[in-house]
């Protein structure tokens, strides 16, 4: 048996005293000081992570968080600059908004980072469910945020994300694309880009039909293209979706739950029937990513503590808007409610080793990401609870040896 690969996700999420502390000092995201000292600051989270055998390091995409919970607007760049430190740890974003990117410019600045880290580079996309700032990036191809909740502008936003992936994935696989899709088409206009004054050069030298018979640029060569063949792995963030599975499945992608063990458990299984019937051969848990919000308290008093003092700002100000499913109420029954809702996990050593034994028990997924509010969480803290998990907490979880043979 091996373990399963640990993924330490930061976003980050500036310090405060609680809401009201928040609001005397708004806006706090535009606090440069605050943001140099943590930018710096991450990276040796980064290097610290990597001497603990953490197998990967990454961030997200979010935009125009003026109050200071996630301010994280460009994953490229910190990648590349982690990569140009690192050695062994993998890195990469969960991640991309599709439906609000350009999934040419996505997989041209994927591929490098692929190459700046010899292949130690993997993609994280999302659909992105924050209207704030999904609706402005994403206006060109009238994007709408994403609320899973089947209407017609969640389908919009899946049909644009689903459009964009598949392209991105093309755009890094095939020596020269063309993309018709409903909201975004290469070359444009389709028809062929015309009067391109090096078009002789390009059909002499450029990629086989990039340029047709009348000097059109007919088709689209993407470079460079990844160092990883056929290209870097996939990740795909997801809560509740059925549908976000099985588009994982069929593709061989990596489904990433931010979701309760009951439904993940669920999810692999359905994703393992459907991988398999379109030509995979993976096992139970196999490609799947878990993700989860840990304390290791000294008591469990001291677990709510510290639910109380690095989660619970953002947990009800920010999360509970937006998933109104959560526990609701008073400080007391929102603490109450994270840990009932099965992604807050933790308590004691001994309560951390139990919960993530059952966790392992019914949905054992090849990847398990890890989510510190950091730097709400003070960076000692979260280290000293990311080494107790690491020495701890992992080698008691086991998922199938042929997994670690893929590495």
């Amino acid at each position: 048996m091996a373990r399963p690969k640990v993924i330490l996700q930061l976003y980050p999420m500036f310090p405060s005293d609680g809401f009201e502390d928040r609001k005397r000092r708004r806006p706090m995201g535009v606090d440069r000081d605050m943001y140099h000292r943590i930018v710096h600051e991450w990276t040796d989270i980064i290097l610290a992570a990597e001497k603990m055998g953490v197998w990967g390091a990454s961030t997200i995409e979010h935009h125009f968080h003026s109050e200071g919970y996630e301010v994280g607007p460009n994953p490229g760049i910190l990648n590349a600059y982690w990569a140009a430190k690192t050695t062994t740890i993998h890195i990469g974003a969960i991640g991309y908004v599709m439906a609000t990117q350009d999934p040419i410019r996505v997989a041209e600045e994927t591929a490098i980072l692929d190459h700046l880290t010899n292949g130690r580079y993997w993609v994280g996309v999302a659909r992105g469910y924050q209207s704030r700032w999904a609706n402005v990036l994403g206006q060109y191809a009238g994007t709408v945020a994403s609320s899973s909740d089947g209407s017609a502008s969640d389908q919009k936003n899946r049909d644009i994300f689903e459009e964009r992936v598949e392209q991105l994935v093309a755009a890094w696989t095939e020596e020269s694309v063309v993309f018709d899709g409903a909201t975004y088409k290469a070359p444009f206009p389709l028809k062929g880009i015309e009067g391109y004054p090096a078009a002789h050069t390009a059909k002499a030298a450029g990629a086989m039909g990039e340029v047709d018979d009348d000097g059109r640029i007919a088709r689209i060569c993407v470079v460079p293209k990844p160092y990883q063949r056929p290209h870097p792995p996939l990740f795909v963030a997801t809560t509740k979706s059925k549908e976000s599975v099985e588009f994982c499945a069929k593709n061989g992608y990596s489904p990433t739950y931010f979701s309760p063990t009951k439904s993940v458990a669920e999810s692999i299984r359905h994703y393992q029937n459907v991988a398999n019937q379109n030509g995979f051969a993976f096992g139970l848990g196999e490609k799947q990513n878990l993700v989860r919000y840990p304390h290791i308290g000294t008591s469990r008093e001291d677990f709510d503590d510290r639910l109380r003092k690095y989660d619970l700002d953002i947990y009800k100000n920010f999360y509970g808007p937006f998933f109104p499913q959560l526990p609701q109420g008073d400080d007391a029954s929102l603490v109450d409610g994270m840990k009932k809702s099965d992604l807050f996990v933790g308590g004691t050593l001994q309560d951390t080793k139990d919960v993530w034994r059952d966790i392992f028990d019914r949905a054992p997924c090849e990847y398990v990401t890890l989510i510190f509010h950091w730097a709400q969480v003070p960076t000692e803290v979260m280290l000293e609870e990311l080494d107790l998990f690491m020495r701890e907490v992992l080698p008691l979880l086991d998922v199938p040896e042929y997994r670690a043979a893929a590495e």
